[in-house]
């Protein structure tokens, strides 16, 4: 059919689907999709993401189908198109199916004999759920993920599951909270939390006790295997074979992975690349440092159960001045409470000041974008507009990435973020500049000590 016919049809196809939903859903999740192309009774749709595939699917599957029977007729196919690189505008085409999930493969060869579910103890946090993860744009997609993979844990197309960020931002509550979810809604499933620090501690002993097939055994027979820090197994090659190995065995035994990182697979050093490869198979989703307005809003959650009482302008003040981690807002909190306790005094702008100043007095006023590219060029005698150029010249490109590099270490944008203010450069290339300007640290000492240089200047703006 013409490109007319297929357009017609999706649009008799949205007038259907928007009596049927509420307008935010209607424009959230259907007026992004774009018709391709209808032929041998197939409609082929964008969409922008796996997620959003993922999610129309698990949603809107029996209205979609229901909407084309009547449109078009009984037996229409849909075919979605997933954008799953927009930088280099690469896409895969995956059909709807008349199930989301994903079948859950045999397991190969012998089944390994597993221990009572009762004997298993899952080490997750019960505070740490999603009732108690409170969501804000830098952490909405993640959120997200994390709880259709606990909806539906190995049946998504989010495994593995790889959380990114510094440090508390989310990512060990948020992966606890999975589990926690998990072991809610299915009780014979075998979840397990586990540090990579204490994974490695036990393959040690496993080796000197000559009990590595037992070890091996143990975490083959997990269902859902949760590692935190991922980033600890850097640079230790047996610890990496063994976990390679497990980690195949329980992918392929549609088991569920998560791991969290303090960087995304691309910047992992010391590790191998068969690992990188596989961590990037599911879902990588980085959570960003919160926002203030999120800052706010945990800060209003903790306080409330807690069962205690702020000033709207002290949560206001510690919002706009503590803006690190989840940790240092919760600190500040029991900090500001003890003193009050201890001292007699109301909880005010005043004590709350005093507080801050004494967690943050060291700490220099908030490095900007604009301040790094002033100082890099002015390091390298450059002139400003120069790094925002094409220009491919060796002293430009390394003084573009070295901003890069120091945009991702101080501020809170994402790599998408920095790349648009620093030569108008996508996400990819952003990557790129961290992991070059890290390796070129680690090697070349003269080279480090123009990046210490860089930095100190850097730290004098404050």
């Amino acid at each position: 059919m013409s490109e007319l016919n297929h357009v017609g049809l999706w649009n008799r196809c949205l007038e259907i689907i928007r009596d049927n939903v509420p307008e935010q859903t209607y424009k959230t999740w259907f007026l992004p999709i774009i018709p391709l192309k209808y032929e041998d009774k197939t409609l082929v749709v964008q969409v922008p993401s796996q997620f959003f595939y993922e999610f129309l699917e698990d949603k809107f599957v029996d209205l979609l189908r229901k909407t084309l029977y009547k449109v078009i007729g009984d037996g229409t196919k849909l075919l979605y198109n997933v954008m799953v690189d927009k930088s280099s505008r690469t896409t895969v085409n995956l059909e709807s199916t008349p199930r989301t999930i994903i079948p859950q493969k045999k397991v190969i060869g012998k089944e390994i004999p597993q221990t009572p579910i009762a004997d298993l103890d899952p080490h997750l946090n019960p505070e740490y759920n999603f009732e108690t993860f409170i969501e804000g744009y830098s952490n909405k997609l993640s959120r997200s993920v994390a709880e259709a993979v606990a909806q539906n844990p190995a049946k998504t197309i989010f495994n593995p599951l790889f959380f990114y960020g510094a440090s508390g931002v989310g990512k060990t509550h948020l992966a606890n909270a999975i589990g926690t979810k998990i072991k809610e809604l299915y009780t014979d499933k075998r979840v397990l939390y586990v540090s990579a620090h204490l994974f490695q501690v036990q393959y040690t002993d496993s080796v000197r006790n000559n009990t590595t097939n037992d070890f091996i055994n143990f975490y083959q027979s997990i269902d859902v295997l949760i590692i935190d820090d991922i980033q600890e197994f850097a640079g230790v090659t047996k610890t990496q074979n063994t976990f390679f190995h497990i980690f195949n065995h329980l992918h392929q035994n549609g088991k569920q992975l998560i791991l969290t990182s303090d960087r995304a697979p691309v910047l992992l050093q010391g590790m191998e690349e068969r690992l990188i490869t596989r961590f990037k198979w599911g879902m990588v989703a980085e959570l960003e440092r919160p926002t203030v307005e999120l800052r706010k809003n945990i800060l209003r959650n903790k306080i409330h159960r807690d069962g205690l009482q702020f000033p709207a302008e002290v949560i206001d003040y510690i919002a706009e001045n503590v803006g690190d981690s989840v940790r240092d807002l919760e600190g500040i909190v029991i900090s500001i409470m003890a003193h009050s306790t201890i001292y007699n005094k109301e909880i005010d702008l005043e004590l709350a000041q005093r507080i801050v100043r004494k967690v943050v007095k060291n700490e220099s006023k908030a490095v900007t974008v604009d301040d790094i590219i002033n100082v890099v060029c002015k390091h390298f005698s450059l002139d400003i507009a120069t790094i925002h150029t094409k220009s491919r010249k060796r002293e430009v490109v390394q003084a573009r990435q070295i901003a890069m590099f120091l945009a991702k270490t101080y501020t809170d944008f994402s790599t998408a973020k920095i790349g648009t203010l620093i030569g108008n450069k996508d996400h990819a290339t952003v990557l790129h500049a961290c992991k070059t300007i890290k390796e070129l640290r680690e090697v070349d000492k003269a080279f480090r000590a123009e990046i210490d240089d860089i930095q100190a200047s850097l730290k004098k703006q404050g």
